[in-house]
């Protein structure tokens, strides 16, 4: 359960937001400091299962063949074949990447896919997450569509989602401290390597959290 504060936080957050007529995401900024981004290993470079969901749909396309490919299509915004990606010229490759939250692909198929769509998938951070032949691929599925990625490449602030406005305050809260709790844990001097934390809503003010 998060600390009261971030719930008091994200209540203000919420409170703030000006009335518009779509629901609007809500975001966390972190600032972090004393650490050398331009040194690869010092980046966040991470994958969080958000325990409330993201409240955004997440686009997920299976990149598998055989029974795995037919299992995916019970779970996935689309299926391709090793063909289909093969086929792909780069106007409509860079087109699905952008519309694409993440990829899944049989291990077997990652050389393939490196090949075909490497340099159009790599820059995105947007690789396929391997699937071994004992992995559940609607299981999955089903695990990637409440994660977020947290990547900070060489710049102090970076963003990510944490849910949307229509969301109760303390789900939106219990998100929030899964990835403050994952960079405490990761970040070289935990919570010293953060400066500040801020939420809003994707027109709404910031609000202070940490």
């Amino acid at each position: 359960m998060a600390d009261s504060d971030i719930e008091t936080a994200v209540d203000r957050a919420l409170e703030d937001a000006p009335d518009r007529n779509f629901t609007e995401t809500v975001d966390l900024a972190i600032n972090l400091r004393d650490l050398d981004l331009n040194e690869p290993s010092n980046r966040v470079d991470e994958s969080v299962v958000l325990p409330s969901g993201t409240g955004q749909e997440t686009r997920i396309v299976v990149i598998a063949e055989g029974e795995t490919g037919v299992r995916a299509e019970e779970a996935a915004d689309e299926v391709l074949s090793v063909d289909d990606v093969a086929d792909l010229d780069d106007d409509d490759a860079k087109d699905m990447a952008d519309e694409t939250d993440f990829f899944i692909a049989e291990e077997a198929m990652m050389q393939d896919i490196a090949r075909h769509l490497g340099t159009i998938l790599g820059p995105r951070g947007k690789m396929p997450d391997p699937l071994s032949p004992d992995d559940d691929v609607v299981e999955t599925v089903n695990r990637l569509k409440n994660t977020v990625q947290l990547r900070s490449g060489d710049r102090r602030t970076f963003h990510t989602l944490v849910g949307a406005e229509d969301m109760d305050a303390e789900d939106i809260a219990d998100n929030i401290d899964v990835i403050l709790r994952r960079l405490h844990a990761d970040l070289e001097k935990g919570p010293q390597n953060i400066d500040a934390v801020y939420i809003k809503t994707t027109m709404g003010p910031s609000v202070e959290v940490a």
